[in-house]
């Protein structure tokens, strides 16, 4: 194939992505009008149309997506080994980009990023807040973060952190005026401090086990967030109860700004894991940070097949 067709199938990708030829013209550096030009004249090469256009939205065929699915992993794998190649130099350097929740940034992302970055100048690290199970291919992440080794097939697992624990917790001033929880299900009739999911717009349902018994309760309340920082905020003020990681909520616990509820529903569960694509090819840059992530105490890293 002529390198006119890879550059334009990579122009195609761009738009298919972005879903806008506009954010897809600001990405490559060129003018809307010369991006769909390109477009087009692929789509005239093949003889089939690959993007559906209309005043407001651009969104691939099923030729297109057929066409996603099959350049887009081989396109970024040249990418990735183009990359590996450009950092082969005195000194690291490139950008990483990694997805996670807002306390996985607090925990454990940034204390390794204070020790590694001040050494490394050249390495840029672009760090996207997500409560969603984001596809890190194709958001053209480097890598995410997540909890538990519940990743994606044909992805590495490394642990991070240490286990995670979950809490249950209420300002005071709340118990004051409504009984505590006894039981997961007795939520159902206290307020409570939601967290907004991405995935489908849905609310969080709190999770619970005991005795390998193992609960889902859906809370309701006058407040949802789509982090945890106001969640506790909220809880703080009194307006709920609130279902945090435990280290987050242990300065308030022990100095009686919070108190606990339900604690022997929460056991603790494996901890934060660092994942990416097993066929990528790690540039220096991103092994000193796995490097710099990877949890001393913790099992091998695991490759999921």
């Amino acid at each position: 194939m002529p390198r006119a067709d890879l550059n334009d199938i990579a122009a195609f990708l761009a738009v298919a992505r972005e879903r806008s030829f506009t954010r897809a013209a600001a990405q490559l550096g060129v003018s809307q009008s010369a991006l769909s030009q390109t477009v087009r004249g692929l789509e005239a090469r093949l003889g089939i149309r690959l993007l559906t256009r209309t005043t407001r939205s651009v969104a691939p065929t099923e030729a297109g997506e057929r066409l996603i699915r099959a350049a887009g992993p081989r396109l970024e794998e040249v990418d990735a080994e183009l990359a590996a190649l450009s950092a082969l130099r005195d000194k690291p350097s490139g950008t990483i980009r990694i997805t996670m929740h807002d306390h996985a940034l607090k925990t454990v992302l940034w204390p390794a990023l204070e020790k590694l970055l001040p050494d490394y100048p050249d390495i840029k690290v672009e760090a996207i807040i997500d409560y969603g199970l984001t596809d890190i291919v194709a958001g053209r992440y480097d890598a995410g973060i997540r909890a538990g080794e519940m990743v994606a097939q044909d992805m590495v697992a490394v642990r991070i952190g240490p286990d995670l624990r979950w809490a249950v917790v209420g300002a005071p001033s709340y118990f004051a005026k409504r009984a505590m929880p006894k039981i997961p299900q007795d939520l159902t009739g206290h307020i409570c401090v939601n967290l907004r999911l991405p995935t489908h717009g849905g609310l969080y349902a709190w999770e619970f086990e005991k005795g390998g018994r193992e609960l889902r309760v859906r809370v309701e309340g006058q407040l949802v967030f789509n982090g945890s920082a106001p969640i506790l905020d909220a809880a703080l003020a009194g307006f709920g109860l609130a279902y945090l990681p435990e280290d987050s909520v242990k300065t308030h616990l022990a100095e009686g700004r919070l108190i606990r509820a339900l604690a022997d529903w929460c056991p603790p569960y494996p901890g934060y894991h660092l994942y990416y694509p097993s066929r990528r090819q790690p540039t220096p840059a991103f092994a000193l940070l796995v490097n710099a992530l990877r949890y001393r105490d913790a099992p091998r890293t695991v490759r999921k097949s």
